[in-house]
């Protein structure tokens, strides 16, 4: 649209859809729905509109039988004319880079498949087939990242020859990509470090099987629609090489891949072509240098790509970060605005081309809720900084046999984020101690711009006043319904509640029976070692160990003092232990006393004492 009054700071574009026609999602501006009446509003970064200037925006849309196109738009409440006469509502033709890395959001990858070793069933999944691409566009992906590994469907120089059966193996899942609606990304995936790798022992020989390699792909896939893009290098590392020298390994073969794909003629002359940063970090200097390569190409069919798995203390939970707390937040902020700021605001797109929280696929490693504060804030930052998301399913994981999800909470999360936020809160778990009289319970929720408004027990809604109030971010549950729903006050999960808001996913605070737990004197090999727990309803948070000598850091990890989940430390809460173990004990000295701080998801803490020795492990509680 181009505003041809006067300076606008802030614009808002609204239309009617005749036929019933709905936007799924949108780029370049925020894009909301009411009944029939659709508006688009500015983004952050195109706010301000001057005389004569113009801005543009797109979505995709869906539809049911009719697709008659709307009649009339206004902006800021004046009613616009549209060159031309009426509107086509057809689609455009021939995007941009930016619009199509934009109509690719969000994405799945369909990883540990075509990218095992050595053949496609080799980690455990069943070949990919024609139904569950279908379903990844069922699930409202938008994309598919393919990766390939070819290292063993490669033969021996000068041909380095990519075997013709495993071409048309990965033909055929691009194909049913490209006939469920799909954009597909296809990759050279752990060729990365099987053989990419060793450039400065082996350069001549990698650049002449790279070249090879990427002459295969793209005179095999010459003439595809532009719906099939290229990407480079899977996670680029190299061997025994300085900082510098990595990042001109790395300059050349991007644009080696670039060139093979280019001058392939065909549909490569223009398709997409996505480089990686060095390790798909978002960190500075390697998003400075990726610029300097996409500089030098001038090309604007191209992208950048990254590599998200959040804040690695935050995601494996160690060096004391189990919670979603302000510095996990800033290093979301740090990555994306990275990119944003080198490329994005320059008109090269970004993809994060693997996209989740890597401990969330471990059972107690990072708490539920914590999970589910990433999810939510790390989707809208993305979306903010308008990155396109593929995910890898470490959280939520994806049950390929059962085509579904296997959390229904976290998936929900992940696909709210895609469109809007979600109210969450300091917590989802509310621990009332058993052997105290219950009393009213407070906990703050984060509103992120939202309102709350109800709060329910299952399909019950619950009584403003009389089961609970609210005021501002304060929810109060009274102790007339904690009461009740704690019933016997075993100890454990009791209830769960839901707040709703006015947009985004519900947020489950589950009521929790306990009394703080008791731990016990203990004697054992230092391979099998656990502290006897009664963990009495609580949950283990974190742990931290230290020599009582001097202070310093004991056990494994020795860099920080908070152990890590499931490495250092691992509640057993069937068998009342926690057990410590090799993991620990194969980083601790002989005959000297570690002092360890536990601490619990109720906030109780304790101390424990442990001596190593000669393989045998003497602890105690003082």
């Amino acid at each position: 649209m181009t505003n041809r009054g006067e300076a606008r700071s802030g614009w808002e574009l609204k239309w009617d859809f005749p036929s019933g026609q709905t936007v799924a999602q949108a780029w370049n501006a925020e894009v909301t729905s009411a009944g029939e009446t659709v508006t688009a509003k500015h983004a952050s970064y195109n706010k301000d509109l001057g005389a004569d200037k113009s801005v543009s925006f797109g979505f995709v849309g869906s539809l049911t039988e009719a697709n008659k196109a709307p009649t009339s738009f206004s902006l800021n409440g004046t009613a616009c004319t549209v060159p031309g006469g009426e509107p086509t509502g057809e689609p455009s033709e021939d995007l941009t880079a930016m619009e199509t890395v934009a109509a690719m959001q969000p994405g799945f990858n369909l990883g540990n498949a075509l990218d095992a070793i050595p053949d496609e069933t080799s980690w455990g999944n069943a070949p990919i087939d024609q139904e569950l691409v279908q379903e990844v566009k069922n699930e409202g992906f938008n994309s598919l990242r393919l990766p390939v590994t070819w290292d063993e469907h490669q033969g021996e120089g000068p041909a380095y020859a990519i075997d013709p059966a495993y071409l048309d193996r990965v033909e055929e899942v691009v194909n049913w990509a490209l006939e469920a609606d799909l954009y597909v990304m296809v990759n050279t995936h752990h060729d990365s470090w099987i053989w990419q790798a060793d450039m400065k022992t082996n350069r001549e020989e990698i650049l002449a099987r790279n070249k090879a390699l990427w002459t295969a792909i793209s005179e095999r896939f010459r003439d595809y629609p532009p719906e099939l893009v290229f990407e480079g290098i899977n996670e680029p590392q190299f061997n025994d090489a300085t900082d510098e020298e990595k990042y001109q390994y790395l300059d050349e073969l991007n644009k080696q891949v670039h060139d093979v794909v280019r001058s392939s003629g065909g549909g490569n002359a223009e398709r997409l072509v996505v480089l990686p940063t060095l390790h798909t970090s978002g960190d500075q200097v390697p998003v400075e240098e990726l610029t300097q390569t996409f500089t030098d190409l001038n090309d604007p069919n191209v992208a950048a790509t990254i590599h998200f798995y959040g804040f690695w203390p935050f995601a494996m939970n160690l060096a004391g970060s189990p919670t979603f707390d302000q510095v996990t937040k800033d290093n979301i902020h740090e990555t994306f605005d990275n990119v944003e700021e080198a490329f994005v605001a320059k008109g090269i797109p970004v993809i994060i081309g693997e996209y989740s929280l890597l401990g969330g696929n471990v059972e107690g490693k990072v708490e539920r809720g914590e999970i589910l504060k990433f999810l939510e804030y790390a989707g809208y930052y993305a979306r903010e900084a308008n990155l396109t998301t593929m995910l890898w399913d470490c959280v939520p994981g994806y049950d390929r046999p059962g085509l579904q999800f296997r959390d229904a909470e976290y998936w929900g999360m992940y696909q709210s984020a895609w469109t809007t936020r979600s109210g969450t809160a300091e917590t989802d778990q509310l621990f009332v101690e058993k052997s105290t009289e219950i009393t009213d319970k407070t906990v703050t929720l984060e509103l992120n711009g939202l309102e709350f408004e109800s709060l329910r027990h299952g399909d019950t809604q619950l009584t403003e006043g009389t089961d609970y109030t609210i005021s501002g971010s304060e929810l109060t549950i009274k102790a007339s319904l904690l009461t009740a729903l704690l019933g016997d006050r075993e100890y454990g999960k009791k209830a769960d509640l839901h707040a709703d808001f006015s947009a985004g996913q519900p947020w489950r605070i589950s009521l929790i029976s306990y009394d703080t737990p008791t731990i016990a004197n203990a004697t054992g090999a230092a391979d099998t070692f656990a502290i006897p727990t009664e963990w009495k309803g609580d949950t283990m948070k974190t742990m931290q160990a230290v020599y009582t000598d001097d202070g310093s850091n004991a056990g494994p990890i020795e860099w920080t003092s908070w152990k890590e989940w499931g490495e250092g430390f691992k509640p057993d809460y069937a068998a009342n232990e926690l057990e410590l173990g090799s993991k620990f004990f194969n980083d601790v000295q002989d005959d000297r006393q570690v002092k360890l701080t536990l601490y619990f998801w109720s906030g109780a803490s304790m101390t424990y004492y442990v001596t190593e020795s000669g393989g045998t492990v003497t602890g105690a509680t003082g």
